[in-house]
């Protein structure tokens, strides 16, 4: 039998567009040589401009989805992203509650890029309670850490985050003001390493989608997590400086810029 790639289930709402949600979990698993389980968790209508509509799959559909593949194959990270609802959130948690020796990666959504509401404050508290104990690390931008932690220092924000049980706390800085783009990795400890990219011009749609696939991905091929942050951002930053623009709207990343 052929070598078995590494393998990634992520739990993401529906992206029409390939360029975030669980199309961008795929193609960016891929991409980074591992093979990408899927559950769905949402429907949308989209483009490139903003989220129009949402749909939640039933929470039951969801942990059966879930189930099924966890009972066939062997998983070695989890990566979540838009979960839809209340219920979705309190069936993934039940899933990871069972499998407490595979390391998550949760991309906390909370809007979409043109800042059309994805998460309600019911989901948030959600989050907090079910999810954030559960997850390896967070990769929240500035904008979704200070609305999980209701504070506005981002050293205060982590501190907080942490302490509602994720391990690492991996802020993004492309929404702040600072002419490089600033990505800071805190634990418990404090500030774990702290990288600075070039900021591209422009507006993309899927770039927090691609870099915690791409950091479920690296850890699942067996890298520590420092390093897989790293190798994240890296793959993540040369994915959308590859981007291109088929729509009106935000440009995509293109997780194939090796080839």
């Amino acid at each position: 039998m052929s070598f078995s790639p590494p393998i990634v289930l992520a739990f993401a709402a529906s992206d029409p567009t390939g360029g975030a949600g669980l199309q961008a979990d795929i193609l960016t698993i891929a991409a980074m040589g591992c093979h990408p389980l899927s559950v769905l968790t949402a429907l949308t209508v989209q483009d490139t401009s903003g989220v129009e509509s949402l749909q939640a799959v039933d929470c039951r559909w969801v942990e059966d989805q879930a189930r099924r593949l966890l009972a066939e194959m062997r998983v070695d990270a989890f990566k979540l992203g838009v979960l839809g609802s209340a219920q979705n959130i309190a069936a993934v948690a039940g899933v990871l509650a069972e499998h407490p020796d595979i390391p998550v990666v949760c991309d906390p959504v909370l809007a979409s890029g043109r800042g059309d509401a994805l998460a309600s404050d019911e989901m948030i508290d959600a989050l907090r309670e079910m999810i954030l104990p559960q997850s390896t690390v967070l990769t929240p931008n500035s904008l979704e850490a200070r609305a999980l932690a209701a504070e506005r220092d981002l050293g205060a924000c982590a501190r907080k985050i942490l302490a509602m049980g994720s391990e690492f706390v991996l802020i993004t800085g492309t929404h702040e003001a600072t002419d490089e783009v600033v990505n800071t990795l805190y634990d418990a400890a404090g500030v774990v390493r702290e990288d600075r990219w070039q900021r591209l011009p422009g507006s993309y749609h899927g770039s927090g989608c691609t870099l915690a696939s791409a950091l479920a991905a690296a850890l699942a091929s067996g890298a520590s997590l420092p390093e897989a942050v790293r190798d994240a951002q890296e793959f993540t930053w040369q994915a959308l400086a590859a981007g291109f623009a088929p729509g009106k709207g935000q440009a995509l990343p293109n997780r194939f810029f090796e080839q």
